[in-house]
């Protein structure tokens, strides 16, 4: 693979972590109100951040032993450029966390944190799936299937929501 063919990967790469990320931010939330009530914004907030550097850390190990390890050495370089390439992933904790964080402010109730986190966390993820097929010139069509494949993975998890917690 040239150059030019290796970057283009490492992008589709960064914003699949990204799409898996928003997912993953989106089963917390979800998972977070299993058992009826949502968790205070804080508890939701470390949750999210938590589990998106865990599952960062996680796929960054991962990646590291996929590929060689221990047949290649493990350079600093090269555990740098896999953790970098796989932060995405742990960044789309983010805007759910500051959202929840913003609603708390502003005395939101923690049903309505949970909610408005969630709607980012499901936004960030369509926003991403559509970015990472404009990226690689997708036509109008692929954009809009992945947009709608990306937004109906998320509203599977609000309908799981609104059944298991019944909020």
């Amino acid at each position: 693979m040239d150059q030019q063919g290796a970057m283009a990967a490492s992008e589709r790469a960064q914003y699949a972590g990204a799409v898996y990320g928003s997912l993953l931010a989106a089963s917390v939330i979800v998972g977070s109100a299993a058992e009826g009530e949502p968790p205070a914004a804080g508890e939701l907030i470390i949750l999210l951040i938590c589990t998106g550097v865990v599952f960062w850390i996680t796929h960054s190990y991962a990646q590291v032993v996929s590929h060689g390890y221990p047949a290649k050495p493990l350079t600093w370089a090269r555990l740098r450029a896999v953790v970098k390439h796989e932060w995405p992933l742990a960044q789309a904790s983010f805007p759910p966390a500051i959202a929840a964080a913003f609603v708390n402010a502003l005395d939101g109730s923690n049903v309505v944190v949970a909610w408005v986190a969630l709607s980012v966390a499901v936004a960030s993820q369509v926003v991403w799936g559509v970015l990472a097929a404009a990226r690689i010139r997708s036509t109008k069509c692929a954009l809009i299937v992945s947009g709608a494949v990306n937004l109906v993975l998320g509203l599977t998890l609000v309908a799981l929501k609104v059944a298991v917690s019944g909020h």
